[in-house]
């Protein structure tokens, strides 16, 4: 247990053992950094269609993906998760902040410039169904991005396409069906590899499993893990499922109303989460053992319009432990120690009934 906390703990040390990398070097570390970002959309109404409001869907986010790690973002529906990890692709255009990749800043790159780093970002998204174009063979979609960046020569792309089917579990004669012919997981193992033929330093992982069935979700989880290994990838993985996102993740942030609200170590987060928001998704994570029982917190109402926010923490009028001070001063990330962040004016006032333990097995 003690060298299983201690590995997931800080992040750095976890990073440090892989890369073999000692303290005077530790900066030269490559990270994707998000400073500040916000996205917001414009709310028309009218004849005229103006602008009547703004819904603001990432509200002023910062935080570190570090390589070879895989982050987790979580959240209710609607917390920005999936904008945010659109906005770092920018198929969503940020309405301020910085996107800093390989040390540069790419959201403020022209299109044609940008194109350069494309290859090197990647997502993976979350209907298999809808997320393959059905008029082209499965190789064609796999091989369309190496075209654009002209990976190889034509007969080098087609061996590099029947070798990806086979890493992710298929066989190689299916680069001539269609999307259509398979299912649902093969499907999404399609994608997987659409994404790793441009080799990319990060895949970010949109609701990855969310669609497909329970019995299939573990395969394409393990999948995942293996080839991050593999091909030594950085993962940014968003779901709203808190039992996957331990199963993948080495941290986590925790997302509210297009506000971070929690960022941990893996550990760190489910053995003391901080924030009263953390401690109610925590308790509604079903664990199968009989003998093991947490009072569930069932929070009231509903998560507020992003285009009205209350004031303050957003979070308090349904917090249950919101104090005065809640509904009038926004709370900012501060390190509680071991990079453990939480914005929250009474960190840990709020507990577990029962400590949740993170095993190499799961939670118990």
């Amino acid at each position: 247990m003690q060298l299983l906390e201690s590995r997931e703990i800080f992040i750095v040390s976890r990073i440090k053992s892989i890369y073999n990398i000692n303290d005077e070097n530790i900066n030269n570390i490559d990270a994707n950094t998000i400073k500040n970002l916000k996205t917001y959309f414009t709310v028309k109404a009218g004849v005229f269609r103006s602008t009547i409001g703004w819904v603001q869907a990432v509200d002023d986010i910062s935080f570190e993906v570090y390589a070879g790690e895989t982050l987790g973002i979580v959240g209710e529906s609607c917390c920005g998760k999936s904008t945010l990890g659109l906005t770092r692709l920018r198929l969503y255009e940020p309405s301020s902040g910085q996107i800093i990749f390989d040390g540069k800043e790419i959201h403020n790159l022209l299109q044609s410039q940008f194109i350069l780093y494309r290859k090197n970002l990647q997502m993976i998204f979350q209907d298999p169904f809808s997320s393959l174009n059905p008029r082209m063979t499965v190789g064609s979609i796999i091989e369309e991005g190496m075209n654009i960046h002209k990976i190889g020569k034509s007969q080098e792309r087609s061996v590099m396409v029947m070798n990806l089917l086979k890493k992710v579990g298929l066989q190689s004669d299916g680069v001539n069906r269609f999307p259509h012919e398979f299912s649902g997981g093969q499907r999404q193992r399609i994608g997987i590899a659409r994404a790793l033929a441009m080799n990319p330093k990060l895949i970010i992982a949109d609701e990855a499993v969310s669609a497909l069935d329970v019995s299939i979700r573990s395969q394409i989880l393990n999948l995942m893990i293996d080839l991050k290994e593999e091909f030594h990838l950085t993962y940014i993985f968003i779901s709203h499922d808190l039992s996957v996102i331990k199963h993948v993740c080495d941290r986590i942030m925790v997302m509210y109303l297009g506000k971070a609200v929690e960022i941990a170590p893996r550990y760190g987060l489910f053995r003391t989460p901080f924030h009263p928001y953390t401690v109610a998704l925590i308790s509604a994570v079903p664990v199968p053992d009989p003998d093991y029982h947490i009072e569930r917190i069932i929070l009231p109402g509903d998560v507020p319009s992003p285009i009205d926010p209350p004031s303050g923490c957003r979070f308090h009028p349904r917090c249950p432990v919101a104090q005065e001070k809640c509904s009038e001063e926004e709370p900012l990330l501060v390190d509680q120690g071991n990079g453990h962040f939480v914005a929250c004016h009474y960190p840990g006032s709020l507990a577990i009934s029962t400590p949740m333990i993170l095993t190499t097995d799961g939670i118990i």
